[in-house]
């Protein structure tokens, strides 16, 4: 085959899906170290990456994306603190999973944006002009989406997972093992959302507890306090526009890179 053909393949394969593509980009960086890795073991082992690995790798990126969004990006995050913002009003049944995750996506394109856009002309458009490989795109990919989790990434977490990675001597923390920024991200967005969430809870919580005792004062002790108190919820929620704060609080909270 070709070099013609060859980049005629890729074109066509990356046309299909850009977009998945473009964050499979940013966040396979293990794909190049694997590269290295069978330099290594393998005597005489290219490390140029053939078409028909490049189209496995980019399969295999475009099978883990929705795993990826989730844990890659600030999607974690938002669709929890929404989904506490549900229980809390008590709109299990008012409010589908399918809203909730639809917000939370929207939101994670919004603060994802600047990422995006920095991969794309960075690592995506060089790769699809074939002025640089498949390895040399990863690499370079990696650097933003590993600015932004340690941005988000608490010392105190990134410190244990490096303790338990046995990466205890590296003092930068851009040097640490994508697997190991990664893991801390995900315990520092758990740790954020948590916290947020329970910020939310706490009004619509001393509601319940004031209609409870006002019910049974009253000496209404059949009448569940949830039949009362959720139209209370909803209207304070209304009169605050508890959407706009919900979600200028949770874009927000994203610290910028």
């Amino acid at each position: 085959m070709t070099w013609s053909m060859n980049a005629q393949w890729r074109r066509r394969l990356l046309a299909l899906a850009p977009a998945a593509a473009l964050l499979g980009l940013a966040c396979a960086p293990g794909m190049a170290h694997a590269v290295d890795l069978l330099a290594n073991v393998v005597p005489g082992a290219k490390t140029e990456l053939t078409v028909k690995m490049q189209i496995l790798i980019i399969m295999t990126l475009l099978g883990l994306l929705p795993v990826m969004v989730m844990m890659m990006t600030s999607f974690t995050r938002f669709v929890i603190v929404l989904s506490l913002l549900r229980q809390a009003l008590g709109l299990q049944q008012g409010l589908p999973n399918r809203v909730i995750t639809g917000v939370a996506l929207i939101l994670t394109l919004l603060v994802m944006r600047p990422i995006g856009n920095e991969i794309w002309t960075q690592a995506f458009v060089p790769y699809d002009q074939d002025k640089i490989g498949l390895e040399t795109a990863l690499q370079i990919a990696e650097k933003p989406i590993s600015r932004f989790m340690l941005a988000q990434t608490s010392k105190a977490a990134l410190q244990q997972i490096a303790h338990l990675a046995g990466e205890d001597k590296i003092t930068e923390p851009s040097q640490h093992a994508f697997t190991v920024k990664l893991a801390a991200f995900v315990l520092s967005e758990l740790k954020t959302a948590f916290q947020i969430g329970c910020m939310l809870f706490i009004p619509f919580l001393v509601i319940d507890l004031v209609v409870s005792s006002v019910l049974m004062a009253m000496g209404m002790m059949m009448l569940s306090p949830l039949v009362i108190s959720l139209p209370f919820k909803l209207l304070l929620f209304v009169l605050v526009d508890g959407w706009t704060l919900t979600v200028n609080t949770l874009v927000t909270s994203v610290q910028a890179y």
